[in-house]
């Protein structure tokens, strides 16, 4: 049984008094939310503290509860939680259970709009099946292909292993971007769906050393890093 908003509210209280050095805490409304995911954020509107959690986290035990609490209160004021409240909410939410629960969340309420594979000058699953050939000996399954809804500079690419969805920034579907460039973008999410990220000590990790090894085979590896330098800080 989880706790209810009043002794939510309590441990926030209790979180502000000691990290903001409060004899008294403000108004705080605590309540939980359906996200599609382990979402939890904490925001200050005239005066009053509102804290929506994942109700993913609605059967947590009273120290996990507590620990973010200690934890959202600490990034509202910019400072660094404690250790062992990190560590804590860290070691539940990485437990099979929980993954679980967050899995079943993202594919019951997530959703992702998809634009299609073909750009105005690119076509994402002609370019997909040439690295296949090149880099993957055809092994690779094809996942869905689509363009981001949006243009965007700081994110060119993502790979969603829960919908088995590949999307490619627009701004890559632009003649004037290097054809070299716009493959080596698609290659490092490709190079996502064969090497899946690695659990370690209760930390993913996505980008490890044998993911970046195949990613230096990439033919125009070096130029593609130099591009990607220039590219994301243009404006």
């Amino acid at each position: 049984m989880g706790l209810r908003n009043g002794e939510l509210r309590k441990l926030f209280e209790e979180a502000f008094r000691e990290i903001g050095k409060r004899q008294r805490a403000p108004e705080i409304e605590v309540g939980f939310h359906p996200f599609a995911g382990l979402n939890n954020y904490i925001r200050v509107r005239n005066r009053k503290v509102h804290v929506k959690l994942s109700d993913i986290l609605q059967d947590a035990p009273r120290s996990v509860h507590r620990a973010l609490a200690y934890i959202l209160v600490a990034k509202l004021f910019h400072k660094k939680p404690a250790e062992e409240f990190t560590e804590r909410y860290r070691t539940y939410t990485n437990s099979p259970l929980i993954l679980r629960a967050i899995e079943r969340a993202q594919r019951r309420r997530g959703h992702k709009r998809i634009i299609g594979p073909r750009g105005r000058t690119r076509d994402l699953e002609k370019a997909f099946n040439k690295l296949n050939r090149a880099y993957f000996n055809g092994e690779l399954k094809m996942p869905q292909l689509t363009w981001s809804v949006r243009r965007t500079r700081r994110v060119l690419g993502h790979t969603d292993r829960v919908h088995n969805t590949l999307v490619i920034s627009r701004t890559l579907d632009d003649p004037r971007v290097p054809e070299f460039f716009f493959e080596y973008i698609l290659y490092h999410e490709m190079l996502h769906l064969k090497y899946p990220p690695r659990r370690i000590r209760g930390r993913y990790y996505y980008h490890t050393p044998e993911f970046q090894r195949a990613e230096q085979r990439f033919k125009y590896f070096d130029q593609a890093q130099q591009w990607l330098e220039k590219f994301v800080t243009r404006r």
